[in-house]
Formats: C-alpha cells, sequence, structure tokens
C-alpha cells in the first residue's frame, strides 16, 4: 500500500498547480489525492473575481462538511491502495487553515503541511473555530509555513500560534 497524502486546494478550487502537487506526490510513491472541496457549493472555475469567489462559494462552504469530506477521501484512499497508517496532508492559503483543523479532527492523521493559510479570523456558524482555537486538540504534528511580509496573515497571529503550540508542549512548528 502507498502512504496517503490529501492535498487541500486554494479558494481557486483544484486547478492545474494543485493537479501537478499530486502527480508530484506519486512519482515519489505516494497515493495523493485532492478532493474538490466546494463541489456542493459552486464551481469556482467558472468565477473570475476571487472576491465574487469567497462571497458565493468560499464563505459558504462549513468548515464540518469539509472535515467529513476529508474523512471520505481518506477511507476511499484505504480502499483503493492507500496505506491509512501512514495519512498525512497538505494545504495551500485556505487549504492550509483546513490542514490545522483536520490536525485536531483526524486521530489517524501522522502529519500535516500548512502553506500559510489564516490562523485567526471572525468566526460563524459556519466556520465555528480557528487554528489558534484548537491547538490543545492537535493530534498530529503540523510544520506552518508563513511568510513575513504575507499581508494577509498578520505575523501578530503567527506569533501568538506559536506561543500556544508552545504553551500546549505540542511538537507543531512555524517558519
Amino acid at each position: 500500500p502507498f502512504p496517503v497524502v490529501l492535498v487541500v486546494h486554494e479558494i481557486f478550487g483544484v486547478h492545474e498547480h494543485i493537479k501537478d502537487v499530486c502527480r508530484r506526490f506519486a512519482k515519489i510513491g505516494y497515493l495523493a489525492i485532492a478532493p474538490e472541496l466546494f463541489a456542493r457549493q459552486g464551481d469556482v472555475s467558472q468565477i473570475t473575481d476571487f472576491k465574487e469567489i469567497i462571497s458565493k462559494v468560499v464563505s459558504k462552504v462549513p468548515d464540518q462538511q469539509v472535515l467529513q469530506d476529508l474523512d471520505a477521501t481518506a477511507t476511499w484512499a484505504g480502499t483503493s491502495g492507500g496505506d491509512l497508517q501512514k495519512l498525512a496532508i497538505t494545504g495551500f492559503c485556505w487549504g492550509g487553515r483546513i490542514v490545522w483543523l483536520y490536525a485536531a479532527h483526524n486521530p489517524n492523521l501522522k502529519a500535516g503541511v500548512a502553506w500559510y493559510g489564516r490562523l485567526d479570523s471572525p468566526k460563524d456558524d459556519l466556520h465555528p473555530a480557528n487554528p489558534v482555537d484548537i491547538v490543545a486538540e492537535l493530534k498530529a504534528p503540523v510544520l506552518g509555513l508563513y511568510g513575513s511580509a504575507d499581508s494577509g496573515i498578520p505575523i501578530e497571529h503567527v506569533a501568538a500560534m506559536q506561543e500556544k503550540l508552545k504553551a500546549a508542549g505540542k511538537s507543531s512548528e512555524l517558519t
């Protein structure tokens, strides 16, 4: 069986770069899969304005639905040649936030890599928790990759997350 990597897209869905990430993982021996996590809410490939993508689709996707879809994807991978004892996740921007949530959700996860992604933002009924809120619940280590010049993710949020991880004794790290 192949180790499994769930690849979580950013707000633009499963486009060519995300597909290429999966191909690159596959070439080195992983079963890599990128589920289209917005499918029920809309087809973002048909929308060109990123503000419209967020308002019409992304903001309407419940975190719980995403976590359940990732669980279902992992289950499928386990019945399709994947080794769920070697389950990992990586995600980009919107998907980076999801990596942290999934690491707190799935007890079978071995590791995650978040390529940026919000750590703290306004909550609502569909998005009841942020990564900074669920540090104590992390079941797997996460490597968070953040840029100090990224104005979309305040450096103060990264520092707060680092402090929470340290205080909770978690092996995750941000760089």
